[in-house]
């Protein structure tokens, strides 16, 4: 089960300590249900990953898998469209939780940011006060869920 907040972000608050970097490609096979393909290059190593995931906006239920290099090109024929790139950097917040942002489709039209916190349970989900650097939530906007933004810009052009 995936437990999740989203909120936009007009910059990486590089102020927070760094976790981790990597540079994804994703796209998107199927929308009811969700399904994504991944390629995700850290540190030169490169991993891929299939996705299903359920209906829901705070809470959906999430599975994965690896695939090949091979596998995943082959879905990127299937799909046909550009590949959404992001430039994802996860921070530690001084509360534990680990804050994901992500610049979508940077130097495009379409570039925009996002930052996500994953919980491990409703509740504390729900007593997550964001601080004022996450400008504006969106976990209930299915605007912008990733799925969406896909179809608005590889789709509907």
């Amino acid at each position: 089960m995936e437990i999740e907040r989203k909120f936009l972000i007009e910059s990486f608050p590089d102020f927070l300590p760094l976790k981790s970097e990597c540079d994804m490609q994703q796209i998107y096979i199927s929308f009811a249900p969700v399904v994504r393909a991944r390629s995700k290059n850290a540190d030169g190593k490169e991993s891929y990953r299939l996705t299903v995931k359920g209906k829901g906006e705070l809470c959906r239920e999430e599975i994965e898998t690896s695939i090949t290099k091979e596998q995943f090109e082959g879905l990127m024929r299937i799909a046909g469209k550009e590949p959404i790139k992001k430039h994802k950097k996860n921070y530690c917040l001084p509360d534990g939780h680990i804050l994901e942002c992500s610049l979508v489709d940077g130097g495009t039209e379409n570039e925009f940011m996002y930052a996500e916190v994953e919980f491990s349970s409703v509740k504390e989900a729900e007593s997550f006060e964001p601080p004022e650097y996450l400008v504006k939530e969106v976990t209930y906007d299915n605007y912008y869920k990733m799925n969406r933004y896909w179809q608005r810009t590889r789709l509907d052009v």
